[in-house]
């Protein structure tokens, strides 16, 4: 899944646009981000931050990075490739 500060109706517009395939969640008053460390002071947007959940609620791994966008997905299916190895 994908969370964003981002209202329902751009989240809608944008997982439309892209056929993600998982669900997009809206997280307007960051609830959410900051119990994730991901909340920035004032009108910043949130930190990027990808966190790879076992199906057991366990965190696997977490991947930051503000500018290189790519790096997410790819360290998250290593994790997961390397999981499905194991």
């Amino acid at each position: 899944m994908g969370i964003s500060a981002d209202q329902v109706d751009r989240q809608l517009e944008f997982a439309d646009a892209n056929a993600l395939g998982f669900p997009l969640l809206s997280d307007p008053d960051r609830r959410i981000a900051r119990r994730c460390g991901v909340v920035r002071r004032g009108i910043l947007p949130n930190k990027r931050k990808t966190f790879v959940i076992g199906g057991d609620g366990m965190v696997l791994a977490s991947v930051r990075s503000e500018l290189n966008m790519r790096i997410h997905a790819d360290r998250a299916l290593e994790t997961l490739r390397k999981l499905s190895t194991s």
